[in-house]
């Protein structure tokens, strides 16, 4: 087989520059002429260019399609999103191109074109197929897409939360604004104020105070039932009533023992632990309270008023969730801090050794008479010096005593109280066994005031446990049923450094009260929290105020600083009224 000879085409040379020669060139010979132009392609005449002409651009892959009926045919000049751009070629009939180089609009229709890849975000997912997608449309950026969806799930966010801010500062405006008005004691015309103290200078204090003195242990104490640590939800045992024991909330001036250590110039200032522990935990409180203050001679004396708020236990005081303002509602800030008195009481005598055993001390209960059964308590008489020239004498309380390593422990016995899950957003019945943190955290929320409060009131009185037990309703309706969920225990040190309790910032605070204190003339004087503001002001009030005989006239409407719905001569009765009521109700259910 004879292979057929290959020709090689002939190339004109130009001797003047690239590309082919010019007509004038290639017509001095025939031969020549002829070949070039059998080399030239038919209908596609040449388009000449010099460097100074700008290129157009003969594909674009980066157009986004995004609305395809509303573009115009494709392929047209006119058409912005097509992918091939030949507006810098014209068409002829013949379909020969030619070039648009001396088109005036050139300039106008030129873009850049880059050819540089997008970039990719290094971390994230990348662009999956969707059939849903228009298959005619290319994917966009992957950043693009990524700040698009964080935009719109923002402002989603955004809106949500301005819903639902709105929603809780109307309901906390009116509580606040209706709280705001009640204070724990009617502010009296002839009252003078001294001293207005903001709590943001108490969080600046500080003070240390050396291991304090024991001076007097009296009354005796019960032993703690072990069996209560294994209660848990499954197992709950019902709160039983001591009616028959006596409960002794006797204030400092009225103490036999405290006046017995005044008259033999033991301490300078007298207190119990209740009212110490409300001063130093005054920046943690919501609820209005109040201390009277005496200054006899060289002596300071802190008391409390009969039924004096101090008595009685407040509920969801550091709590958002608004509570009932009627009075009368078994969930109203009254009704629940009167039920969380009487729980902390049955539960304390609950919980222990009833077998006869006690522990004694130095002397009996100073308080109790003769045949007369008591609660198991302890009162710890305790010095500590703030200076050279000035102790402090408290009196301090234990409520049981329990045996560990062949030691004899000391206990203070508390409880909370749940009375509707809706209100804390936590059942205890669910969350305890499982989920104990976030019951302690959610209590620590709602009842910040109460909690710190017992753990200064366990150092203060050097006891070695804090019992805490976890009480609820059998109903949430039912306020006199109740029942034991758990009970923890907490060394009083380790559970103050959870809940962010400063030993020394307690010392400054009772400090800085004493010092201002002691710079007062001789009289009586009561120091209110105010219940609006985080600040307490001193009043100086007549001698024989919060007497029996003494007859308190409220301030007009007009003049009134801090309004409030009760007087102090009304509300010892309203509590035992209060407490009357209430076991006589059980009474009959029982029955």
């Amino acid at each position: 087989m004879v292979a057929e000879a290959f020709e090689f085409v002939a190339v004109p040379f130009n001797s003047d520059g690239w590309g082919p020669p010019d007509a004038s060139d290639v017509s001095s010979s025939a031969s020549s002429t002829s070949v070039a132009a059998a080399n030239l392609l038919p209908n596609v005449p040449f388009a000449s260019f010099s460097r100074s002409d700008k290129l157009g651009r003969v594909a674009d892959w980066t157009r986004n399609l995004s609305n395809p009926s509303a573009r115009p045919p494709t392929g047209s000049k006119s058409d912005p999103s097509a992918v091939f751009d030949f507006s810098a070629f014209a068409i002829d009939e013949g379909f020969g191109l030619t070039s648009s180089g001396g088109n005036p609009d050139e300039d106008a229709a030129f873009r850049l074109v880059d050819g540089k890849p997008p970039p990719r975000p290094k971390f994230g997912p990348k662009w999956r197929f969707n059939p849903h997608h228009n298959r005619n449309q290319l994917p966009q950026r992957r950043d693009e897409e990524v700040e698009a969806k964080k935009r719109d799930a923002e402002k989603e966010r955004a809106r949500r939360d301005r819903l639902y801010n709105n929603n809780r500062n109307n309901i906390h405006h009116q509580r606040r604004e209706a709280a705001a008005f009640k204070s724990s004691v009617d502010i009296q015309p002839e009252w003078n104020m001294l001293e207005q103290i903001p709590f943001s200078t108490f969080s600046k204090l500080s003070f240390t105070v050396q291991e304090p003195e024991d001076l007097l242990l009296c009354g005796g104490l019960e032993y703690y039932n072990r069996v209560f640590d294994r209660t848990t939800p499954k197992n709950e045992r019902r709160l039983e009533r001591f009616k028959n024991r006596n409960f002794f909330k006797v204030t400092t001036s009225d103490d036999p023992v405290i006046r017995r250590l005044a008259k033999e110039d033991k301490a300078t200032v007298f207190a119990t632990d209740a009212i110490l522990a409300a001063l130093m935990c005054a920046p943690r409180s919501v609820y209005s309270w109040d201390i009277v203050i005496q200054r006899v001679g060289n002596k300071l004396f802190f008391d409390k008023r009969d039924g004096s708020q101090l008595d009685l236990l407040s509920v969801h005081e550091t709590s958002q969730e608004p509570l009932p303002e009627a009075k009368d509602d078994i969930n109203s800030a009254y009704s629940l801090g009167v039920e969380a008195a009487y729980i902390n009481q049955n539960f304390s005598q609950q919980v222990l050794v009833r077998d006869g055993k006690k522990e004694t001390f130095d002397e009996a209960n100073p308080f109790a008479n003769e045949g007369e059964e008591i609660a198991s308590v302890a009162y710890r008489y305790r010095r500590w010096k703030l200076d050279e020239n000035m102790h402090l004498v408290a009196r301090c309380e234990l409520q049981s005593v329990a045996e560990l390593n062949n030691q004899r422990s000391f206990l203070t016995l508390n409880a909370l109280n749940e009375f509707d899950p809706k209100y804390s957003g936590v059942d205890w019945r669910q969350k305890l066994e499982t989920q104990r943190g976030a019951v302690l955290a959610t209590e620590l929320k709602n009842n910040g005031n109460k909690l710190a409060k017992w753990t200064a009131q366990a150092l203060l009185a050097n006891a070695d446990m804090m019992k805490i037990g976890f009480v609820s309703r059998v109903h949430p309706r039912d306020h006199f049923n109740h029942v034991i969920l758990s009970v923890l225990g907490y060394k009083p040190k380790d559970f103050a450094g959870q809940i962010n309790l400063n030993t020394s910032n307690m010392w400054g605070i009772v400090k800085s009260i004493v010092d201002l204190c002691m710079k007062l003339s001789e009289g009586k004087y009561v120091l209110v929290k105010d219940p609006s503001k985080p600040q307490v002001r001193i009043y100086e009030v007549p001698p024989d105020a919060f007497e029996n005989d003494y007859v308190e006239e409220p301030l007009p409407e007009d003049e009134q600083v801090q309004p409030t719905e009760e007087n102090a001569e009304g509300a010892e009765a309203s509590v035992v009224a209060a407490k009357e009521t209430e076991d006589k109700k059980a009474d009959e259910a029982q029955a």
